[in-house]
C-alpha cells in the first residue's frame, strides 16, 4: 500500500528543493529561510494538517484502464512530457533513410503520422483498442494491428525503423521488449526509443486512480529506470548508441500566475503551484525525459530470434 499525503507530497518538494539548492550552490540564506518559512506554513495550514490522504494499492488498474481513461484527451494541448519529447525523436526521425517504419505502442499515432509524413511506410501497433481508435481515425490509409510489444505482428527482419515512444516504463523488463525490436529490424536498422525520466518519477510520483472494487484508489504499476539499464538491455542483442538526449523542464514553467484559487486537499499536480518558487527548485531544468537512438550492427550475426 502507498499513502498519498498532499502535506507529505509538499513537504517533500520543499526537502527537495533545499538539497537541489545546496547541491548546486543556489541555496542562499534567504532562500533556506524561505524555505523553512513555507514548511511552517504547511504545517500549521488547516485544509492541510486536516486533509485526509489517498491509500493507494500498487498493480490494482491495468495500462489499458489507464489508457481507455486517457485516449480522448490525449494529444490536447499541455502534456509536457510529450512537448519535450515529441522535438527530440523528430529531430531523430528527420536524418534517418526513408523505408519500412513501425511504430511500436503507437497511442493515437502522434509519431506514426509523422513518419507517414516523411515518406516511410508504416505500420502502428499498440495493445489500447482505444487509442488505436484515435490512430485509425487520424490515419485511415495506414495499418494498425491490436498487439503487445512481446509479440509484435510483424516477421523477421521486417522493417528499417522502431519507434517506441514513452512505453516501455509500463513492461517489467526491457530485454524481451528491445530483443523483439532487434527481431524485426533489419541489420543497420535504426530503434528510436523515448521513455519517462527516472529522476521525474520522483518528484512528480504516479497519481492514484479511480477506486477499485473494494474501495480503495488504484497505482498503476510503473518501472522507472537508470539510464544503465537500458544500456544493458540494448547492447548485448547488437544494438550501437547513437545519440542519447535527456529533454528537460524548462525553467520559469511554474508560476505564481497559474495558482488555483483554492488549495487543493488531494492529490494534485496544482498543488506544486502554491508553493512555485520551492516547485521550480525542486522541478525546474530538471530531466523528463529520456531519447535514445540505437542502430543495429550492420553485421550482427545469427538468427533474429537469437539475439
Amino acid at each position: 500500500m502507498t499513502y498519498l499525503s498532499p502535506l507529505g507530497y509538499l513537504l517533500g518538494v520543499e526537502g527537495a528543493a533545499l538539497l537541489r539548492g545546496f547541491k548546486e550552490g543556489s541555496a542562499d540564506r534567504a532562500f533556506v529561510e524561505a524555505r523553512i518559512a513555507e514548511i511552517r506554513t504547511l504545517l500549521d495550514t488547516p485544509a492541510l494538517a486536516h486533509a485526509e490522504g489517498v491509500t493507494a494499492e500498487p498493480g490494482t488498474i491495468s495500462t489499458a484502464d489507464v489508457y481507455q481513461d486517457w485516449a480522448p484527451h490525449y494529444d490536447a494541448p499541455g502534456n509536457g512530457m510529450i512537448d519535450l519529447e515529441q522535438p527530440v525523436v523528430r529531430r531523430i526521425l528527420d536524418g534517418l533513410p526513408l523505408g519500412a517504419a513501425l511504430d511500436a505502442a503507437c497511442g493515437t499515432g502522434r509519431h506514426t503520422a509523422y513518419l507517414h509524413g516523411l515518406g516511410h511506410h508504416v505500420t502502428g501497433v499498440d495493445a489500447s483498442p482505444d487509442m488505436l481508435a484515435r490512430a485509425r481515425e487520424r490515419l485511415p490509409d495506414v495499418d494498425f494491428h491490436e498487439a503487445d510489444l512481446h509479440r509484435l505482428p510483424l516477421p523477421d527482419n521486417a522493417v528499417d525503423t522502431v519507434v517506441c515512444a514513452l512505453a516501455v516504463s509500463h513492461v517489467p523488463e526491457l530485454a524481451p521488449v528491445l530483443r523483439e525490436f532487434a527481431r524485426v529490424l533489419r541489420p543497420g536498422g535504426h530503434l528510436v526509443l523515448s521513455d519517462a525520466h527516472l529522476l521525474s518519477s520522483y518528484v512528480r510520483p504516479t497519481l492514484p486512480r479511480r477506486p477499485g472494487p473494494d474501495g480503495r484508489a488504484s497505482l498503476l504499476t510503473e518501472y522507472h529506470r537508470p539510464l544503465s539499464a537500458y544500456l544493458a538491455a540494448a547492447l548485448p542483442l547488437g544494438f550501437q548508441v547513437r545519440h542519447c538526449e535527456e529533454p528537460r523542464r524548462p525553467r520559469g514553467s511554474l508560476t505564481p500566475e497559474t495558482a488555483p484559487d483554492t488549495l487543493p486537499t488531494h492529490m494534485s499536480w496544482d498543488l506544486l503551484h502554491w508553493y512555485p518558487e520551492a516547485s521550480a527548485a525542486a522541478l525546474d531544468d530538471s530531466p523528463v525525459a529520456v531519447v535514445w537512438h540505437f542502430q543495429l550492427d550492420a553485421a550482427r550475426k545469427g538468427s533474429p530470434s537469437d539475439r
